[in-house]
C-alpha cells in the first residue's frame, strides 16, 4: 500500500513498497526450500535409531516442564473464570487508550522526520534591507571568529551579497535567489562522524545560544538550517497571511506582524522572519519639466547620468602585459561624491545649447519611503512568516500558536493559513496516507486470513495481536524520551515518534500475526488429537512459547543494528517495542479469546463425540 503514498514523500517510499515484499518472498522461498535440504544434510547424523517395523515411533515432548507449568499458572485462571477474562479484555482497551493519550497528552513527540546526521550546516544571515555589503561583511567575519574556535568545525565558507552554490535545500528554500548587500550565509563542514562525539543536530543546538547572541549584537537576522534528511520544506513552520479580494496589502504585512509576535512569544519557536523588507528612506529625482525642456535636457539623459554616477558603467577593458585576462574599466563617481545630495545636484549635464547645466537646475531631491514589494502564492497576494523550532514537535507549536491567534486581533478580511509550504502540510498528508496504507494492509491480511481459516470470526482473533503492538511503541517511545533524551545546552532533544515509526507498525501488522495463526493452528492439532478444548489450549501455548519468543528475540535482534540511523532508528524502535508488547500479549490474549469465543461449541461437540 505504501505505493500509493502521494506527495513529496511518494518516492521516498516506493522503493520500500517494492523492495520488502521482494525480500519477503525469496526468504520464504529458501525456507522452503533450501533450509529443509541444509537441515537433513547437517543434522543426518542425530536422527534417532530407526524404530522396528509396524511400531510407531513416540512423540517427544521437549517443553521444559517448568515452561509448561509457569504458562498453565498464567493462563488457566483465566480460562477458568468468566470475570478474569473480562477484567484482562476492559484492561487491554484502557491501555490501548492510554497509549493513544501519550501522544494526546505531548509525551511522545511527533515529527515528519528525525534530524539526520551530516556533516555540514548552514548559516544565512540577514541584516535590514539597505546594509552596505561592508557592514555585511564584518558581522560574517564576527561568526567566523566563533566558528574558528569550534572544535568540531574542519573549515567553513562565506558568501557575502550573493547566493552560495546551490543545493536542493537551498533550492526549494529559495536561498539560491538571494542577492543584495545585505544578505550572506556561512557553509560550514563539520568533522567526519567517526570523529567527533556528538550528531550535527547535537551540535547545532550546543551553537545556537551563542550564535544567536552574536546575532543580536550584529544586528542579524540568523538562520541555522540543518540539511533535511527527507523532502525539505520552505521551512518547518510557515504562516501564510491572505486577506480576502481589496484587502490592502500593508494589512496583510500588520497581519504578519501579529504572526510573529505570536512565534516569539511561543516557547523555543526559534529563527523567525518574513517575506516582507524592512522599510528605508529613498530619495527620488524629481524633474521639473518646463526647465528640463528649456534646457533642452530629456528625462532619460538625467537617468541615465545619474544611473552612470551612482551605479558606474564599464565602457572600456585593458591589456597588461602580466595579466591572462583583459582587465573591467570601471566608470563611478567616488563614494563622498555620489553619498552627497549636494554633490549629486552639481552633475553637469550637457544642454542643446552646447552648454551645461547643474543637475540641481533640473529638479529636485524628494525623500520617500521604500515601496513593499508583493508577494504572491496562486495569484492572491500573501505574506509568509516563518520560523524554526529547537527540540520541540511542530505538531504541538502549531496548535497553541494557531490557539494563541485565535485570541489575538488581525486586521479586517486577514486571514492565516499554516499548512502551505510548511512541515505541518507533508505531515498531515504522510500520516493520512500512512494510515490508509495501514487500514489496506489490514484488509488485505483479513482477506487472506479468511481464505485460509475460511471463517469471518477467526481473522479478527487473529489480528488482536496488530493493535497489541500499541502496548509496547507508544511506552517504548514515552521511555526512551524519559531515559535516553538528554537537553543539550538547556534545549530539547527528544526522539520523535516519525514517519519510519509508521512504516515499522505497518510492518509489524504481518509479522504478528504469523503468531497468533500458528498458535491457533497448534491448538486445533491438538484438539484433533484427542485433548480437552482447555488442555489444548494450555499445551500449544506452552509448546510454541519457546518458537514464538526466539522468533521475535531475532527479528528484534535483526532491527537492533538499525537503532544506530538517525533517521530509520524510529523504524527500528517501533518494531522492537511491537515485538515485545505483542508476542508476550499474543501469548496470552489470542487463546484467552479463542477459548471465550469457542468453548462452548467445541465443549459441546467434544462432549457428543
Amino acid at each position: 500500500p505504501m505505493f500509493f503514498i502521494t506527495g513529496m514523500m511518494g518516492p521516498y517510499m516506493a522503493p520500500m513498497a517494492a523492495n520488502v515484499p521482494l525480500t519477503v518472498t525469496f526468504s520464504t522461498l529458501w525456507a522452503l526450500t533450501v533450509v529443509p535440504w541444509l537441515s537433513y544434510r547437517l543434522l543426518k547424523g542425530l536422527a534417532p535409531a530407526r524404530p522396528q517395523e509396524g511400531v510407531q515411533p513416540a512423540a517427544q515432548d521437549i517443553t521444559s516442564p517448568a515452561l509448561k507449568r509457569a504458562y498453565e499458572a498464567v493462563v488457566r485462571p483465566f480460562l477458568q473464570h468468566r470475570s478474569l477474562r473480562w477484567a484482562m479484555g476492559l484492561g487491554i482497551v484502557a491501555a490501548l487508550v492510554a497509549c493513544v493519550a501519550l501522544v494526546a497528552l505531548r509525551q511522545v513527540p511527533v515529527k515528519m522526520l528525525p534530524f539526520d546526521n551530516k556533516n555540514e550546516f548552514q548559516l544565512v544571515l540577514d541584516l535590514p534591507e539597505g546594509t552596505t555589503l561592508e557592514s555585511t561583511d564584518r558581522a560574517v567575519r564576527a561568526f567566523e571568529a566563533y566558528l574558528a574556535g569550534v572544535p568540531e568545525v574542519v573549515d567553513y565558507t562565506s558568501t557575502v551579497g550573493a547566493a552560495s552554490p546551490m543545493d536542493f535545500n537551498g533550492m526549494v528554500r529559495h536561498y539560491y535567489l538571494r542577492r543584495g548587500g545585505n544578505v550572506a550565509d556561512i557553509r560550514v563542514n563539520l568533522a567526519p562522524k567517526d570523529k567527533r562525539e556528538q550528531q550535527s543536530h547535537e551540535i547545532t543546538l550546543r551553537l545556537r545560544k551563542d550564535l544567536a547572541e552574536i546575532a543580536r549584537r550584529q544586528g542579524v537576522n540568523l538562520k541555522l538550517v540543518e540539511l533535511p534528511p527527507g523532502p525539505p520544506v520552505l521551512a518547518t513552520v510557515v504562516a501564510e497571511v491572505y486577506g480576502r479580494p481589496g484587502t490592502p496589502y500593508a494589512d496583510l504585512v500588520k497581519g504578519a506582524a501579529v504572526v510573529r509576535k505570536v512565534m516569539g512569544a511561543e516557547d523555543l519557536v526559534v529563527d523567525i522572519d518574513d517575506s516582507t523588507e524592512a522599510v528605508r528612506p529613498r530619495w527620488d529625482f524629481v524633474v521639473d519639466k518646463e526647465k528640463a525642456g528649456l534646457h533642452g535636457v530629456s528625462t532619460g539623459r538625467i537617468i541615465q547620468t545619474l544611473r552612470l554616477a551612482l551605479g558606474g558603467a564599464q565602457p572600456a577593458t585593458v591589456h597588461l602585459a602580466h595579466e591572462r585576462q583583459p582587465l573591467p574599466v570601471r566608470l563611478i563617481l567616488p563614494r563622498l561624491a555620489r553619498s552627497s545630495l549636494d554633490e549629486l545636484s552639481q552633475l553637469p549635464l550637457a544642454t542643446a545649447q552646447g552648454g551645461s547645466v547643474p543637475l540641481g537646475e533640473l529638479g529636485r531631491f524628494q525623500r520617500v519611503d521604500s515601496e513593499q514589494p508583493v508577494m504572491h502564492k496562486d495569484l492572491k497576494p500573501v505574506v509568509m512568516v516563518y520560523s524554526e523550532l529547537a527540540g520541540r514537535s511542530p505538531a504541538t507549536a502549531i496548535l497553541d500558536m494557531q490557539a494563541k491567534l485565535a485570541e489575538q486581533t488581525l486586521p479586517p478580511g486577514v486571514e492565516v493559513s499554516w499548512d502551505g509550504e510548511g512541515e505541518w502540510h507533508i505531515t498531515l498528508r504522510v500520516f493520512r496516507d500512512l494510515g490508509l496504507a495501514f487500514g489496506a494492509a489490514l484488509v488485505g491480511i483479513f482477506i487472506l486470513l479468511v481464505v485460509q481459516t475460511g471463517s469471518f470470526l477467526v481473522p479478527p482473533l487473529l489480528m488482536v495481536a496488530i493493535p497489541l503492538t500499541l502496548l509496547g511503541i507508544m511506552p517504548g517511545f514515552w521511555l526512551l524520551n524519559l531515559v535516553g533524551a538528554s537537553p543539550v545546552a538547556g534545549l530539547p532533544n527528544p526522539i520523535f515518534f516519525t514517519a519510519t515509526s509508521m512504516i515499522g507498525m505497518i510492518a509489524l501488522g504481518g509479522i504478528v500475526i504469523r503468531n497468533s495463526v500458528v498458535l491457533i493452528e497448534f491448538v486445533n492439532n491438538q484438539l484433533d488429537e484427542g485433548l480437552s478444548f482447555q488442555e489444548a489450549i494450555l499445551t500449544s501455548g506452552a509448546v510454541r512459547f519457546r518458537p514464538i519468543v526466539l522468533t521475535a528475540a531475532t527479528t528484534a535482534l535483526g532491527a537492533w543494528p538499525i537503532t544506530l540511523d538517525p533517521v530509520f532508528s524510529g523504524l527500528a524502535w517501533a518494531l522492537i517495542f511491537g515485538l515485545a508488547a505483542s508476542t508476550m500479549f499474543s501469548l496470552l490474549v489470542v487463546p484467552v479469546a479463542y477459548y471465550a469465543m469457542y468453548r462452548k461449541r467445541l465443549g459441546q461437540i467434544q462432549s457428543s463425540s
